[in-house]
């Protein structure tokens, strides 16, 4: 099994572009290349300055710094308005400093005077969207697809997305649950287990986290319960044993063949629902909880504990 897959496109860290090609000076007859043009590519942000402007000089350093932050979901085009009237002029900037954002080749929003480095920060996220927005959606196409690829048996494809999406995002508890979970069935119990119980508390305490444990449990468990040719062979000549109903039913559930694990849980049910104070539904509740409520297994069981119950 492996995992190596990176996720392709995913927008650079912030601080990962390059800042000589995120900062610029631009003239008048350079102006439409360097900001109408370029800001089809991401928005553009046009500083209009001048060297005797001391509120200029307090915002350049501030405005720099939040664009290369920014990481390349803005550029900074800075005009001096001495040397350069004409675009100022145009655009009507009565006073400095004056900042305007370009997207798609026109004005799409602005302000002046020297805001403090939270204010253009929120001004940036504004124009060119919260950092990690991007990345964030193309992490669910791709945890998405794993998803696809682990349902349909493609382990091997489906780590490798698993694992760009870990790299991509390290928190990122559904994709640390999908790679158990292909360890799981690769039969990697233990490699699944050392994966889910070195996370932080904050991510190991996450439901499917949690799921992939007490399956993982169950495992352990099942592998301690006996021969389930024995145990049919015992059923088949004392259909009230129940323990053995318990134990072959927790087997069938090891083996993927939940639906077969819930009717021997339902069939003790109706036979004796003191067996272990209950323990047939108490088992079966753990069952939905790791098979999750949209199973197919979950939502007939269910239906059939209802009738159970309240007939």
């Amino acid at each position: 099994m492996t995992a190596n897959a990176q996720i392709g496109g995913a927008p650079a860290p912030a601080g990962g572009a390059n800042p000589a090609d995120l900062i610029k000076d631009t003239t008048t007859a350079a102006f439409a290349k360097d900001v109408m043009e370029e800001s089809r590519n991401q928005p553009v942000l046009v500083d209009f300055w001048a060297p005797w402007c001391g509120p200029c000089r307090q915002l350049t350093p501030i405005i720099e710094k939040a664009v290369k932050e920014a990481g390349g979901r803005v550029k900074l085009v800075k005009m001096n308005i001495d040397d350069h009237p004409a675009i100022p002029g145009q655009l009507g900037i009565q006073s400095i400093p004056a900042v305007v954002a370009f997207v798609d080749g026109r004005p799409a929003d602005g302000f002046m005077g020297a805001l403090p480095e939270s204010q253009v920060k929120a001004f940036i996220d504004k124009i060119a969207g919260p950092a990690g927005a991007d990345q964030a959606a193309e992490i669910a196409a791709v945890l998405e697809q794993a998803n696809e690829l682990l349902a349909a048996g493609n382990i091997d494809h489906a780590a490798q997305l698993f694992a760009a999406i870990i790299q991509a995002d390290s928190d990122n508890a559904k994709a640390l649950a999908g790679m158990a979970e292909c360890m799981i069935v690769a039969n990697q119990h233990q490699r699944a287990r050392e994966l889910l119980t070195n996370l932080p508390p904050e991510i190991g305490g996450a439901a499917e986290i949690q799921a992939l444990l007490t399956r993982l449990d169950q495992i352990d468990e099942a592998r301690k319960l006996g021969d389930p040719v024995a145990l049919e062979h015992t059923l088949s000549l004392n259909p009230d044993d129940h323990a053995a109903r318990l134990k072959l039913a927790k087997i069938r559930n090891v083996e993927g063949r939940r639906d077969e694990a819930a009717d021997h849980l339902l069939l003790l049910m109706k036979r004796d629902r003191s067996f272990e104070d209950d323990g047939a539904r108490k088992q079966l509740l753990q069952f939905f909880e790791v098979w999750g409520p949209k199973d197919p297994a979950t939502i007939a069981a269910r239906r059939k504990l209802s009738s159970i119950l309240f007939s």
